[in-house]
């Protein structure tokens, strides 16, 4: 993965982390009480890997891209169980944004976006209550198809 293309994936890390900063900070004022310090731990997790994306976007000599006011979120939250769904959804997010940057040719950067992956991954399925219907939620269908040769 040439530089650019590095830069482009971490960007698309960022914009992902950016979104679930913002929806957890709309969700959780919804969450079930027993839920509560762990979406705020959650929160602080993504803001924690957005502001290391930021150093690694800055340490390649690109400006990290913003984050917008406010997002669209999918669905109004309303409720505890509308909260959990909307969590969901926004680990769903966070593993699509880190799909490419777990192809960068920095082992380094393949493992953060791999463990970051994982991470979000768990978190989904915690906030679910089962399994996603398919292996890499997020990701538009035929993202893993292999690419002709050539």
């Amino acid at each position: 993965m040439a530089a650019q293309e590095t830069v482009a994936a971490l960007q698309a890390a960022l914009a992902a982390e950016h979104v679930a900063v913002f929806g957890y900070g709309v969700l959780g004022g919804h969450v079930a009480p027993a839920q509560q310090q762990n979406a705020k731990l959650i929160w602080n997790a993504h803001r924690s890997r957005r502001d290391r994306l930021r150093g690694y976007i800055q340490a390649a000599g690109a400006s990290p891209v913003a984050a917008a006011a406010a997002y669209r979120l999918p669905f109004k939250v309303t409720s505890a169980s509308s909260a959990a769904r909307l969590a969901a959804t926004l680990e769903d997010g966070v593993i699509a944004g880190y799909a490419v940057l777990a192809g960068a040719s920095d082992a380094n950067l393949r493992r953060y976006a791999a463990q970051a992956m994982q991470e979000a991954a768990v978190r989904a399925v915690r906030w679910r209550g089962a399994p996603p219907p398919e292996a890499f939620p997020g990701l538009p269908a035929g993202a893993l198809a292999p690419k002709p040769e050539g």
